[in-house]
């Protein structure tokens, strides 16, 4: 009877391990995003991590007839990557990305993940001004 309890019980560990790997750590998609890097800033009360925002051209919607900026909510976890963004706010940056299926405490708040700054410039529409 207990050979069967301790089986049954490393299967019920290796089982929730499998699950807790699948849901956080396994790679869902990666991808690039180009956009303006609205905000960059680091927060958090017991895990500080690195949040950013990109606006990419455009606008979407979920309801007809409503008018959304299109966002783009991201994390960073490497502190180069983190130090290269923190400069290059208001630039137009395209970045390369993970995309997780739930996020964690001390990898970021966001489901996506930056891993890598393929661009940063300055944004084309900085030099004219509106009424030219």
């Amino acid at each position: 009877m207990k050979k069967i309890l301790r089986l049954g019980l490393l299967i019920l560990v290796l089982v929730f391990a499998l699950v807790f790997w699948w849901r956080h750590y396994y790679v869902f998609g990666e991808g690039v995003k180009a956009g303006n890097l609205n905000f960059f800033v680091k927060k958090g009360y017991v895990f500080k991590t690195y949040e950013g925002r990109l606006i990419q051209e455009g606008f979407k919607s979920n309801t007809p007839g409503a008018v959304q900026s299109n966002e783009f909510e991201f994390s960073v976890t490497s502190d180069s990557i983190a130090a290269i963004l923190e400069r290059n706010s208001g630039k137009v940056v395209e970045l390369r990305y993970k995309e997780y299926l739930h996020p964690l405490p001390w990898r970021g708040m966001s489901t996506y993940v930056v891993t890598e700054i393929l661009k940063a410039e300055e944004s084309p529409n900085n030099n004219k001004l509106p009424y030219q």
